[in-house]
């Protein structure tokens, strides 16, 4: 464990108000990073991340300061995150859907910015990416994004997803593989309609 997450459990076992506060601030852009990486929309992703604080909240509540004292905050959270989102998804299966997804929005350029048409390039290739995420089996995405988007080690992601690490590799490997094959097969149709 290191000593920034020692820090935060020390935190925790001790004032667990006071540790939360903390807990969110360190990890609550990690969460809606995940959470807006696998459901596309900022709205929903700031939703399922408060869910997601709010069950740890009343989680850790129930826990001895020993256990929030010995907590992996990070994989512990984005394994709550991740069946916050996978109860949402089943909740949506049961009812239809009424408005469209709503695109990423907010995301400022660097002052040094590109010009209109690298914007547009950069639009669009970002666009292509989230929308093949969203293609992915629900398995590979979790795994995709915590690991490559959120930057998870192997460990984590299995400990989150509560499966082998050999599991993990397997599920992030053939997620990278469909997602590479959705991005070809889309490259391939933009071409076909160009010429």
């Amino acid at each position: 464990m290191d000593e920034m997450t020692g820090q935060l459990t020390d935190r925790l076992a001790l004032d667990l108000d006071d540790g939360f506060v903390e807990l969110v601030r360190v990890h609550g852009s990690a969460i809606r990073t995940y959470l807006l990486r696998l459901t596309g929309s900022p709205a929903e992703a700031d939703d399922l991340g408060q869910d997601t604080f709010l069950r740890a909240y009343v989680a850790l509540r129930q826990f001895s300061p020993s256990r929030r004292r010995s907590l992996r905050p990070r994989a512990w959270l984005m394994s709550i995150a991740t069946n916050v989102w996978r109860n949402d998804l089943r909740s949506k299966s049961r009812r239809p859907v009424s408005a469209g997804r709503v695109e990423e929005a907010g995301l400022g350029w660097p002052d040094d910015q590109p010009g209109p048409e690298e914007r547009a390039t950069a639009t669009v290739d970002r666009k292509a990416l989230v929308d093949a995420l969203a293609t992915l089996p629900e398995r590979y995405r979790a795994a995709v994004i915590m690991r490559h988007v959120i930057g998870l080690s192997y460990a984590e992601v299995a400990e989150a997803q509560q499966c082998a690490v050999g599991t993990v590799k397997a599920q992030v490997s053939r997620g990278l593989a469909k997602l590479r094959e959705a991005l070809e097969t889309e490259e391939s149709m933009l071409k076909e309609v160009m010429t």
